[in-house]
């Protein structure tokens, strides 16, 4: 059985032709729907994580997006989470101490850096606005992922030209390899 993937968007909720969305309809992937997408609340977006994973059955992988990276982190931090859910994937997480940061980045402060419950893969670009590479890689090292670079590629989302994002689906791929048993159908 293939894990389900379960998209945690950010701020605005990921577009009709970002990666994300695409994703949803390419895979049947679960989405987690805030009720406020421009409004964000680290305690309420957790809360509506939780609650996607809780009634979501199956195997599950979290891929988070930007502002979604750290819902994901606020959410291992404050619930119980359950051993189905296999790994993240988290990609171009923003810098909530950024100068400059956006005041929505900024309510996810503190960020939680303790260790993740389950194994990650941060992706950065190297040119992100939101985050600089190295703050990118110490989240990493924070949560006990893994780190890989997507070269300079923005904010790795519709406006930085990724749309389909293919690059990120072996990505993708490539981790499920490494935390599924054998025996498991992978993407």
């Amino acid at each position: 059985m293939t894990p389900t993937l379960i998209l945690v968007p950010g701020l605005g909720d990921s577009g009709p032709e970002h990666w994300q969305s695409l994703w949803e309809r390419k895979y049947g992937a679960a989405r987690v729907r805030q009720d406020d997408p421009d409004q964000p609340d680290p305690e309420c977006w957790a809360a509506r994580l939780d609650e996607v994973v809780r009634t979501t059955p199956g195997e599950l992988v979290l891929v988070a997006h930007s502002l979604g990276v750290p819902t994901v982190a606020h959410w291992a931090a404050r619930f119980d989470v359950p051993e189905r859910v296999r790994g993240a994937l988290l990609v171009a997480p923003p810098d909530p101490e950024r100068q400059g940061a956006l005041e929505e980045v900024r309510r996810f402060v503190p960020w939680p850096t303790g260790p993740l419950p389950f194994p990650a893969l941060v992706v950065a670009s190297e040119n992100d606005p939101y985050a600089t590479f190295e703050r990118a890689q110490a989240f990493a090292d924070a949560w006990g992922a893994e780190f890989v670079t997507a070269g300079e590629a923005g904010h790795i989302n519709t406006e930085s030209g990724h749309g389909e994002w293919p690059e990120g689906e072996v990505l993708l791929s490539e981790a499920l390899h490494a935390w599924t048993p054998p025996d498991i159908t992978r993407f």
